[in-house]
């Protein structure tokens, strides 16, 4: 009498699809594909970008068109902006390969529109897809060193899976409340940089002018009440005339334009905020679009 034994079937490990590699994405994707509990895919729209990134880190690179023979249990974008994210989920019809009860985690910074019609869609309702609207915070540093910060908006179904993901590159993630809230808090966030950084840029326009040491400023200022992140990691460079790294002046135009743009809804007249984006338009204009946001110091200079 033969005997059969029953072996269960390995469990196949959850399907998650991470999109785009910028300066954000790169190394977000980076730190995701360490996690052994998952099988991770990669896309972007320029190859040779992913080429590059899959000489650094493991997944499976995927091919637009296998997108009928899989099924993911969440998609996770970190794209430039709405059309980006509009190509590439509803025009490229990658949303239809997100499994039923799956979901979306978009880390880039988008309007509230986008949100809509996104949750709006035909197949995110039938299937019951979350949708996070997930913003970070922490420049390419915080990006390259798994310590960003992130914005969150969304239900709360989900929420234990996608703080587990996050957790390889984020070091804190709050919960602000219901989808759209983790965008409106970036609103938030990008104002309280703009404003900041070109009251940092006078000051050391101010110093520089006045012939002082600034190594020695930054010792004396950066212990008391005008310490910020910003003066911890741009006060140095912004003096050096170094700006060829970190967040583009282009990105935040695009943010604050956004910013500005829900703020007139509640009748608020940032002017400082509208300054600020100004000025960064002249730079733009000037050809720096691609410098950190700390070059908001050449215009005084």
């Amino acid at each position: 009498m033969s005997h059969l034994q029953n072996h269960s079937l390995p469990k196949s490990k959850p399907k998650y699809l991470f999109v785009g590699l910028g300066t954000m994405g790169f190394p977000m994707a980076g730190h995701l594909s360490k996690n052994t509990q998952i099988d991770l895919f990669i896309y972007n729209r320029t190859p040779s970008v992913s080429k590059n990134w899959f000489k650094k880190y493991k997944g499976s690179n995927l091919d637009l068109l296998e997108l009928n023979n899989i099924k993911f249990d969440g998609v996770i974008t970190c794209l430039k902006d709405d059309s980006s994210i509009i190509e590439i989920l509803l025009n490229k019809s990658v949303i239809e390969s997100i499994r039923m009860n799956g979901f979306i985690l978009d880390h880039s910074t988008t309007s509230l529109n986008l949100i809509s019609t996104i949750c709006s869609h035909n197949y995110v309702k039938e299937n019951k897809i979350s949708f996070f609207d997930a913003p970070v915070s922490g420049g390419e540093s915080g990006a390259l060193n798994g310590n960003l910060s992130v914005m969150l908006g969304g239900p709360n179904k989900k929420l234990a899976t996608i703080n587990s993901l996050m957790s390889s590159y984020a070091r804190s993630v709050v919960k602000i409340g219901p989808s759209g809230h983790g965008q409106l808090t970036k609103m938030v966030n990008q104002i309280c940089i703009a404003g900041l950084l070109q009251g940092l840029s006078e000051g050391i326009a101010l110093g520089q002018a006045s012939d002082l040491n600034m190594t020695k400023v930054l010792q004396a200022i950066s212990g008391g009440a005008a310490q910020s992140w910003q003066m911890d990691n741009r006060f140095k460079t912004m003096a050096q005339d170094k700006f060829n790294f970190g967040f583009a002046v282009d990105l935040m135009i695009k943010d604050l334009k956004i910013a500005l743009k829900e703020a007139s809804l509640s009748n608020l007249d940032l002017k400082i905020t509208k300054s600020v984006l100004s000025n960064y338009k002249k730079l733009s204009a000037q050809g720096n679009g691609e410098f950190d946001t700390s070059s908001l110091i050449k215009l005084i200079n």
